[in-house]
C-alpha cells in the first residue's frame, strides 16, 4: 500500500499459552477459557470465550466462498460467507473477526459419510476486539472437515475503508455511485466475517450480485455470469491462490477499461470512470513494462496458478482500477490493484513531469507487492516493512531499468534523508516493532516501515553486490511462496548466498574493491548485521578524524539536541564507503565496533564518506574536515557526484542540530549552491533552508525572516532566471523548474510574479481553455489566487475540471491564498472537494504563514469528527497532526499542543504522531534559541557577497 503522504510516511505474541491450551482441550464447556469474573462480556452479557486481540491458532480457514450483494441505492449489502475450517484442537468456539456487520444466522456443516449435517451456531459478539464467537453444542473433532456458513448484512461504509461507497460526477453533472473495497490492514472484517490476520491464508471464491448496468471485478478473472432474478446478475470469479484476507478486493461500478497483453500472456487492464478512461494509456504501458521486468527479475511468473513453480502457466490477468474516493495512494490487492485517480491517470495535456514520475513509481510499488507481500507475506504486522520496505525499494530497482529517463535515483535517495528526520526522534521505532491493536497496526504504515526499510535494503544491496542481493531475494521468494515470514527468514536467504559469495561462486566487484581479506576473516553475518538496523531505532553518526594516513572512526547513536556525552549502547554494523582527493575509486570498510582505524595509502586533502548516499548514516568530519569539503564545493563542486553534494548539505545541518557543527559553517557550505544546477543538491538545500524561515514565521520575527527569504532568492537567482516557462527538458529539469518558479512566485520575486500574472490573466480570459505549460501551472495559479476574483475563478474551474493534475494544482494554490477558512470548511464537507483531499489541504494550510493558526484551530475544534472520518493511527490523521503543529517554535504553542492532546485520553493522546510532534516542537524551540541570533549576524555578513 502507498500512504496518501507518500511523503506527502517484535516479537510476535504467542497465540496461546500452555495453560490456555489445556483449558481449551479439557474444560467443559470447551469454549470457556477463563472464569466468569475475568472473561470479557459479549453484547448479550454472557462471557465471551476469548480475551485476546489476536485470534487463537487452533482453528484455521482453508477456503472461503463469498457471496456479496450490494444495493447502490440504499447503500446496504448482504452476504453469505462459507468458510472451510480445520481444527487442530477440540473446541466448541470458533473465534473470528466481524466489525459493523449484523450476523443473522450461523450454521456449522459437516459431512458424515454420505450425509451432510447442519447445526445452528450460537453467535456471541465482542465489539472491543471486533470479534465474534460461533459456539457449537459440542467440540469440533480434530482432523474432520467443517464448513461455517454465516449470513449477514451491513451498510456500505461512509469512510474510505472496508466495503465503501464512492461517487463521481459525469461531464453532464450526474452523480454516480459505485462500491469498492480497501481492506488493509484490518478492514476485511467490515465486508465479511473472516480470520482477519495475515497468517491465516486461504483460497477465496468470490460471487458478486449486481444490476446489468454495472460491472463487477475482483481479484481473479470472471468465470461466468448467471441470472438469479429479473434485473439481477451474479458474477462468479475464479478461485484465488492462497492469500491473506487484506488482499481480497471487489468493485461494483460502471467503469470502462482498456487492456494490453504482456509478452508472457498476462492480460493487463486499467479501469476508470468513462469520462477519464482516455487518461489511462500511460499507466497501462508502464504496468505492462514493469510486470515484464518483475517476472524476469524474480524468475517467477505472475501469478502462480498452482502452489508450485511451473514453466507453463495459465493465462491470467492483472487489473488496475482508479477509484474516485480513495484515502491512501494505492493498494496491492492480488490481481486487482486499486489507486487514487491522481496516482494512476495521466492527462497528456495537463499532467506534469512530476505526475509521470509519481504514477510510474506507484504502479511499480503495487506490482512489486504481487511478489513481496502477496506471494510471500509477513507473519504479523510487526514486520510490515518486509512488504512495504521491499516494495518501496523495488520502485528504485525497477524504474531505474524500465524508465531510465525518469532518473528515479534523484527521488529515491532524498527519501532516506526525509525518514532520518523522523528516525532521529526518541519517539521513532525500530523497523520491526511489536504491535497488537488496529490503531497500533495502522501506525506502522509510516516512513520508517516504507522509506527506512527501502534505504537499508539499498544499503545491503550495495554491500553484497547487486547479483548476490538479487539471488538472495529470489531464493527467499521461492522458499516461502504462499507462506508467511519473519525478519530472520529474509536474512537466512541472504546469508546463504553470502556464503556462496565468500566461496567465490558469485563474483561482484562492488563487494571486493578493498578489505575483502577483512570480510573473509570476519565472515558475512548478514543476520547479525541487519538486526542492528531493524531491531533498534535510529541510525549511527560516524565521526571521522584524519591524522596523516590514519582515519579514526567512531560510531554513536545520532539524535537531535545537545550532546550529553551519554553512552546509549547502540551499535551498528556500518558498511562504510569512501572516496578521497587522491582516488575516486570507492573504498569499503565494515565498521562493527565503537571505534576503528583504517590506513590510507597516502595522505589526502579531503575524504568523503557514504559515497552516493547508499548508506543509512550521517558523517561528521572533525578538525578541518568540513572546511576542506566546503572549499571543494566552492572551488570544484562537480568533483563529487550530485548525490554526494546533497548528502554533505544534509549532514551539515543535522550536525547543527546536535551541536557538532556551527550553523554558520553549515550556511557557508550552502553558498556554493549559487553555481549548482542539479536537482538533488538544490532540493536538499531547499529542504534545509526553507524550514529555517518557517520557524521564524511562527515567532513573528518579520525582519530577519524577510532577510532570510531574500537571501534564499538571491542564492538561487541565477538558476531561477535561467528557467524557461515551458515543458522542455528532461524529467528532472522539468521538476526543478516547477519547484523553483513556484518558490520564486510565492516569495514574490518580481520577474516571476509578473510572468505568472500575465499567464493567469490570459488563462482566465480564455475561461481556462488556454493550454498552460504543465510544469509552471502551479506557479501561475499561486499568483492568480491572491485576489478574490482569481480565487473564485479557480474554485469554479475546480468543480468542472476532469484533470486530477489541474485539480491538485488548484488545491495547492487555494491553500496559499488569503481565504483558507472557507477552503477548510468546504473541503471538510466532502461535497465539491472530496474528503480524501482534506488531510493534504489541512497540512498545506498549516504551512501557510497566514493559515497555520486556522489549521491548528480547525484540528482542535473538529477532532471528534476527524477521528470518525479518519481512523486513529491512520496515515491521514498522522499527517494532519504533524502538518498543523510541527513547525511551531514557541513555548506557548508547545503548551497548547501538550494540553490539547493530553485531554484526548484514549481518543488520541497515545498516538505516536503526538509524541513526535511534541518532541519536534521542543527541538524547534531549542534550535531557534541557540541559532537565531547567529543567523541574523550571518545574514548581515552576506548582504554584499550575493549581490
Amino acid at each position: 500500500m502507498i500512504s496518501p503522504s507518500v511523503t506527502w510516511p517484535l516479537a510476535t505474541m504467542p497465540f496461546l499459552s500452555s495453560s490456555l491450551l489445556l483449558l481449551l482441550t479439557v474444560s467443559t464447556p470447551s469454549w470457556c477459557q477463563s472464569s466468569d469474573t475475568t472473561s470479557p462480556k459479549a453484547t448479550n452479557g454472557t462471557p465471551f470465550p476469548w480475551d485476546k486481540i489476536r485470534l487463537p491458532e487452533h482453528i484455521v480457514p482453508v477456503h472461503y466462498d463469498l457471496m456479496i450483494h450490494a444495493n447502490l441505492t440504499t447503500l446496504t449489502f448482504e452476504g453469505t460467507t462459507e468458510i472451510e475450517i480445520a481444527a487442530s484442537r477440540p473446541t466448541s468456539a470458533i473465534i473470528l473477526h466481524s466489525h459493523l456487520l449484523q450476523v443473522s444466522k450461523a450454521t456449522l456443516r459437516r459431512r458424515v459419510g454420505e450425509r451432510l449435517t447442519a447445526e445452528p451456531l450460537r453467535v456471541l459478539e465482542y465489539p472491543p476486539h471486533e470479534q465474534i464467537a460461533l459456539v457449537a453444542s459440542e467440540p469440533l473433532v480434530v482432523g474432520l472437515p467443517y464448513t461455517v456458513v454465516i449470513d449477514y448484512t451491513g451498510h456500505l461504509s461512509g469512510h474510505l475503508n472496508g466495503f465503501y461507497k464512492s461517487t463521481y460526477r459525469t461531464k453532464e453533472g450526474e452523480v454516480r455511485v459505485l462500491a469498492s473495497t480497501h481492506f488493509e490492514p484490518t478492514a476485511a472484517r467490515m465486508a465479511f466475517p473472516c480470520f482477519d490476520e495475515p497468517a491465516f491464508k486461504a483460497n477465496f471464491s468470490v460471487k458478486i450480485r449486481r444490476e446489468p448496468r454495472h460491472v463487477a471485478i475482483s481479484n481473479m478473472p470472471l468465470v461466468k455470469s448467471v441470472t438469479v432474478a429479473e434485473g439481477l446478475l451474479e458474477d462468479h470469479f475464479d478461485v484465488t491462490v492462497k492469500m491473506s484476507t487484506y488482499l481480497v478486493a471487489f468493485i461494483i461500478s460502471d467503469f470502462e477499461s482498456i487492456s494490453k497483453m504482456t509478452k508472457n500472456g498476462v492480460k493487463v487492464s486499467i479501469y476508470a470512470v468513462p469520462d477519464k478512461i482516455h487518461q489511462a494509456d500511460y499507466a497501462l504501458d508502464a504496468a505492462v513494462t514493469l510486470l515484464e521486468f518483475y517476472e524476469d527479475y524474480f524468475s517467477i511468473p505472475y501469478p502462480l496458478p498452482k502452489q508450485e513453480i511451473v514453466k507453463e502457466f495459465l493465462c491470467c490477468s492483472q487489473d488496475l482500477a482508479a477509484i474516485p474516493d480513495f484515502e491512501s495512494g494505492a493498494m496491492e490487492n492480488w490481481g486487482l490493484t486499486t489507486y487514487r485517480e491522481s496516482a494512476l491517470l495521466f492527462d497528456a495535456e495537463k499532467s506534469s513531469a512530476s505526475d509521470k514520475l509519481d504514477i510510474t513509481l506507484i504502479v511499480s510499488h503495487e506490482l512489486a507487492h504481487q511478489w513481496f507481500g502477496n506471494l510471500v507475506t509477513m507473519e504479523w504486522w510487526n514486520d510490515l516493512w518486509l512488504n512495504e520496505g521491499f516494495a518501496k525499494f523495488m520502485e528504485f530497482v525497477s524504474v531505474s531499468v524500465t524508465h531510465p529517463e525518469l532518473k528515479v535515483e534523484d527521488y529515491f535517495f532524498g527519501k532516506c534523508f526525509d525518514v532520518m528526520e523522523v528516525d532521529a526522534l526518541n519517539s521513532s521505532h525500530p523497523v520491526s516493532t511489536a504491535v497488537e491493536d488496529p490503531a497500533q497496526i495502522r501506525e506502522m504504515f509510516d516512513e520508517v516501515s516504507y522509506e527506512k526499510g527501502a534505504c537499508i535494503l539499498n544499503m545491503l544491496r550495495d554491500y553484497l553486490g547487486a547479483d548476490a542481493f538479487k539471488s538472495g531475494i529470489v531464493q527467499y521468494l521461492l522458499k516461502h511462496s504462499y507462506k508467511n515470514t519473519k525478519n530472520e527468514d529474509l536474512w537466512n536467504s541472504m546469508a546463504s548466498v553470502s556464503m556462496v559469495l565468500l566461496n567465490g561462486k558469485v563474483k561482484s566487484e562492488s563487494v571486493c574493491s578493498v578489505n575483502c581479506r577483512h570480510w573473509q576473516q570476519e565472515g558475512l553475518d548478514v543476520k547479525t548485521m541487519m538486526n542492528t538496523w531493524t531491531l533498534q531505532k535510529g541510525f549511527p553518526l560516524v565521526t571521522v578524524t584524519v591524522r596523516g594516513r590514519n582515519v579514526h572512526m567512531k560510531q554513536e547513536l545520532y539524535r537531535k539536541g545537545p550532546d550529553d556525552a551519554s553512552e546509549t549502547g547502540d551499535l551498528w554494523h556500518v558498511p562504510l564507503t569512501f572516496i578521497t582527493s587522491k582516488s575516486d575509486s570507492v573504498q569499503r570498510f565494515l565498521l562493527k565496533t565503537k571505534t576503528d582505524v583504517l590506513i590510507l595509502p597516502e595522505e589526502v586533502e579531503w575524504i568523503k564518506f557514504n559515497v552516493g548516499m547508499n548508506g543509512y548514516y550521517i558523517v561528521h568530519y572533525e578538525d578541518d574536515g568540513w572546511d576542506s569539503l566546503t572549499a571543494l564545493l566552492k572551488g570544484a563542486h562537480t568533483t563529487i557526484s550530485s548525490n554526494d553534494r546533497a548528502s554533505l548539505i544534509n549532514n551539515a545541518f543535522q550536525l547543527v542540530s546536535n551541536g557538532k557543527l556551527s550553523v554558520e559553517k553549515a550556511l557557508d557550505l550552502t553558498l556554493y549552491l549559487k553555481h549548482e544546477t542539479e536537482i538533488m543538491p538544490v532540493f536538499q538545500g531547499l529542504n534545509e533552508l526553507i524550514p529555517m524561515y518557517k520557524l521564524m514565521e511562527k515567532r513573528d520575527m518579520n525582519e530577519v525572516e524577510n532577510q532570510f527569504k531574500a537571501f534564499l532568492i538571491r542564492l538561487l537567482r541565477d538558476l531561477i532566471d535561467n528557467q524557461t516557462w515551458t515543458d522542455e527538458g528532461s524529467v528532472t529539469e522539468r521538476m526543478l523548474r516547477s519547484q523553483l518558479l513556484l518558490l520564486a512566485c510565492v516569495r514574490k520575486y518580481p520577474p516571476c510574479v509578473q510572468r505568472a500574472e500575465a499567464y493567469f490573466r490570459e488563462w482566465k480570459e480564455s475561461d481556462g481553455n488556454l493550454s498552460l505549460p504543465s510544469d509552471v501551472t502551479l506557479a501561475v495559479f499561486a499568483v492568480g489566487v491572491q485576489n478574490p476574483e482569481g480565487w473564485d475563478f479557480l474554485y469554479r474551474k475546480y468543480q468542472s475540471s476532469l484533470s486530477n493534475t489541474e485539480k491538485n494544482n488548484i488545491e495547492v494554490a487555494l491553500c496559499v491564498s488569503q481565504d483558507e477558512e472557507k477552503l477548510l470548511d468546504e473541503s471538510f464537507k466532502g461535497d465539491v472537494i472530496k474528503l480524501q483531499e482534506f488531510p493534504h489541504i489541512l497540512r498545506t494550510v498549516g504551512r501557510n504563514p497566514v493559515g497555520y493558526p486556522l489549521a491548528w484551530k480547525f484540528l482542535r475544534e473538529n477532532w471528534d469528527k476527524l477521528i470518525q472520518k479518519f481512523e486513529l493511527g491512520s496515515s491521514s490523521l498522522t499527517s494532519m497532526v504533524i502538518g498543523t503543529t510541527n513547525q511551531f517554535s514557541t513555548r506557548a504553542r508547545l503548551e497548547e499542543v501538550k494540553e490539547f492532546f493530553s485531554s484526548l485520553k484514549e481518543n488520541g493522546s497515545q498516538l505516536r504522531c503526538v509524541q513526535q510532534t511534541i518532541e519536534t516542537i521542543e527541538e524547534n524551540i531549542r534550535w531557534m534559541d541557540k541559532n537565531f541570533d547567529k543567523i541574523r549576524v550571518w545574514l548581515q555578513s552576506q548582504k554584499l557577497e550575493l549581490l
